[in-house]
């Protein structure tokens, strides 16, 4: 498998990351949504992954206070299981970790999620709580889950 590069996203880059959220998430953020995240919200941070010079997946990352929450992680449905989930959750982790005033990096995701939750699990991030009826599309819960970092 080629080289996946990994870097921050650009406005250039909200049409594909758009296509790859509406094709992962029932309620998918819109492409105005990202722009918005990217151009105007000082506490948000996006990268991106490019695989043969096509994006193929992204992260978002809100700092928060002394937390890094991260708002969303989705790969092409044609790339997963080659690693580009773990080479996100990798990245944003660094990111977080370079901040020293970061104490933890938190997340939601569906209790039915399990790929994602041991994806999760395997960088070190635990359930902490569940937030009830949190998905808009069907009610599901969704576990928090967070990961302390070591300073």
């Amino acid at each position: 498998m080629s080289t996946v590069i990994y870097r921050e996203m650009t406005a250039d880059d909200v049409d594909r990351v758009a296509e790859i959220e509406k094709a992962t998430f029932p309620n998918p953020w819109s492409k105005q949504s990202f722009y918005t995240e990217i151009n105007d919200n000082n506490i948000a941070y996006y990268i991106v992954a490019i695989k043969d010079n096509n994006i193929c997946g992204y992260g978002g990352l809100w700092h928060i206070i002394n937390e890094m929450h991260i708002t969303n992680i989705a790969v092409d449905k044609s790339l997963r299981g080659y690693g580009i989930g773990h080479g996100l959750v990798s990245k944003l982790i660094d990111i977080a970790a370079k901040d020293e005033l970061v104490e933890s990096i938190s997340l939601e995701v569906r209790r039915s999620n399990f790929i994602a939750q041991n994806l999760y699990r395997k960088y070190g991030f635990k359930v902490i709580g569940v937030r009830e009826k949190y998905y808009e599309d069907n009610k599901e819960d969704a576990f928090i889950m967070q990961k302390e970092l070591s300073k």
